[in-house]
């Protein structure tokens, strides 16, 4: 007797059942005999769970290495943002020990010569109008500044108010060409006129074809009628070089101003002269020079070669 299609399934899945319930039975009394077949299985799966490892891994990987990357990105940018942040303030603090060290010079400068100051911040240099060499502070016609006030740095002089308004001033540095001061020669009475020429470096016009300058002079202001536009005995450079042509009426010279305008941070506006003329008691001490280190080389003699 033939079985159909139908026949031949049932009887398969009949014999597949009780194959498997027989197996698990032999398993469940621990016969070692699936033990085997256990081993044969995985020896022959192993190359293909390798494989399927091999080419599932790089793509763990790329998945894992996706993620730690927006975690490093971000970390990146905040760690860019504190240092900016530490940068600022290193900056910042750098600017305050500045002007706080201008701010004692200057101080100490009005005290020893009795002037009578007002400090005030630089806050833009340049003028709008012109393109003359000045700076603007932040103080004005509000704490007491006119037109025509002597401007101190902490080394010495550094200008003249040009404009006042309530509560900023325009002021024409020593080194713009249209700024003249009347100066004497430290330890004489020998005067002459200063100019400024658009560096650090001033020129000079003595008034006296007799008198006699030479490079190390140091210069004061002279003083004006009423202390303005300047009081006397502000320390403003020293001579560099002398000019002694043939034909000129007076010597004239080059000069260093004292004042670095380079580094302006810090101002002081002078409302309020001396009692006293100050005389010379403002020049600034000369600097001691740096000793260059000595090297003593001791030379040993060879020995006479023995016969």
């Amino acid at each position: 007797m033939r079985y159909g299609g139908e026949g031949r399934t049932r009887l398969l899945l009949i014999t597949l059942i009780v194959t498997a319930l027989f197996l698990i039975t032999l398993d469940l009394r621990g016969v070692s005999i699936l033990n085997g077949a256990r081993q044969g299985t995985q020896t022959v799966l192993s190359p293909f769970q390798k494989a399927g490892s091999t080419v599932i891994s790089p793509f763990k990987n790329f998945v894992s290495e996706v993620t730690h990357l927006g975690r490093t990105r971000s970390q990146l940018e905040k760690l860019r943002a504190d240092n900016a942040k530490l940068k600022a303030t290193l900056l910042n603090r750098k600017n305050a020990d500045s002007q706080l060290n201008q701010l004692k010079g200057i101080l100490d400068l009005a005290g020893k010569a009795g002037y009578k100051v007002v400090n005030a911040r630089v806050i833009s240099q340049g003028s709008s109008q012109s393109f003359s060499q000045t700076v603007t502070i932040d103080s004005g016609s509000n704490a007491g500044l006119k037109k025509n006030m002597t401007v101190l740095s902490e080394f010495g002089i550094a200008g003249v108010v040009k404009d006042v308004y309530p509560t900023t001033a325009l002021i024409m540095l020593a080194t713009d060409p249209s700024f003249k001061i009347g100066v004497r020669i430290a330890g004489t009475q020998q005067i002459g006129i200063l100019s400024g020429r658009g560096s650090r470096s001033g020129s000079l016009q003595l008034l006296d074809n007799l008198t006699t300058v030479k490079a190390g002079d140091v210069l004061l202001a002279r003083g004006s009628i009423a202390n303005r536009p300047f009081v006397p005995g502000v320390p403003v450079g020293y001579v560099t070089s002398v000019d002694n042509s043939a034909g000129e009426i007076a010597q004239s010279g080059a000069v260093r101003y004292y004042t670095n305008f380079s580094t302006l941070g810090v101002l002081a506006v002078v409302v309020g002269g001396p009692v006293n003329n100050p005389g010379d008691a403002l020049i600034p001490p000369k600097p001691v020079p740096t000793p260059i280190p000595t090297v003593t080389i001791y030379v040993t003699p060879s020995p006479s070669p023995t016969k």
